[in-house]
């Protein structure tokens, strides 16, 4: 590749990079704004007097905080769940020749495009009716529903790639088949099934559309849902300024993992659209 080429793929890259990091950028200037001056038209991009005032009334606000509690156990349980079957039926689809073995992929795939706003209506009715409306188990249910099939299409990609031989070495040693898959085929898928687990936490931690419908009160809603009904320090002001603080709490955790495990998630995304 030539230099002035390499030049204009520098130029687009640095060009999309500030697009797309623009509306963080911004949404953490306004949350290091003081709420007196942005109501007073402070319409600088940087504040004019920096301050830790918005992050405060964020902390002392127990509606974020439950919120945050919420959102934690919520994706990490069903993260977990989700990586432990979506593991045994990743390693059944790539290891085993079974009669349906298309059909059930295809199905995973459909399940995984399913629109969700489909299924808001009809779970509202029969979770009430069960009496989880409103609850964690009534969260990770259909967070596991729309995980599941992400997770075992990106998970069997990376089981397709494991050399079965160390599995039939390891049974000739004198193994059991279960102590096979667990000393020798899940040490080496310990990447894929890490990789699934971050883009699962992902997915669980965002999510907006269910949290919002299933939930009416602080005991189940997670931080998406809760930041519509955030109000700030006092309904009687503009609560902009501490909405973004809250937004800049809960962006950190995706950042700091993104950042640290950027090549594992590509290559899971790869992997998973490549291979699936």
């Amino acid at each position: 590749m030539g230099t002035k080429a390499s030049n204009w793929w520098t130029f687009w890259g640095v060009l999309i990079l500030a697009w797309a990091a623009f509306p963080l950028v911004w949404m953490a200037s306004l949350a290091f704004k003081s709420p007196a001056t942005f109501r007073d038209g402070d319409s600088g991009f940087f504040p004019s007097e920096w301050t830790w005032e918005n992050f405060q009334t964020v902390f002392e606000d127990e509606l974020f905080t439950s919120a945050l509690r919420n959102s934690a156990g919520i994706a990490v349980i069903a993260t977990l769940l989700s990586v432990i079957v979506a593991m045994f039926a990743a390693y059944a689809i790539a290891r085993l020749e079974f009669r349906g073995k298309k059909l059930l992929l295809s199905m995973a795939l459909g399940i995984a495009m399913f629109p969700q706003a489909a299924l808001v209506g009809p779970l509202f009715n029969m979770w009430r009716g069960l009496g989880i409306y409103d609850t964690w188990i009534g969260l990770i249910i259909p967070y596991l529903t729309f995980a599941l099939p992400l997770s075992i299409w990106t998970m069997s990609a990376f089981f397709r790639q494991i050399p079965w031989e160390m599995e039939q070495a390891a049974q000739v040693d004198g193994a059991t088949a279960w102590q096979a898959f667990r000393k020798v085929i899940v040490p080496l898928a310990a990447p894929g099934v890490f990789t699934t687990g971050i883009l699962t936490f992902f997915f669980c931690w965002n999510e907006f559309l269910l949290a919002a419908s299933l939930t009416s009160t602080d005991r189940a809603r997670t931080v998406p849902a809760a930041l519509s009904f955030f109000t700030g320090a006092s309904q009687f002001q503009s609560p902009v300024t501490a909405v973004m603080a809250a937004s800049v709490v809960v962006t950190i955790p995706v950042v700091v993992l993104v950042l640290l495990f950027q090549r594992r998630i590509v290559a899971g995304l790869t992997a998973g659209a490549v291979k699936g």
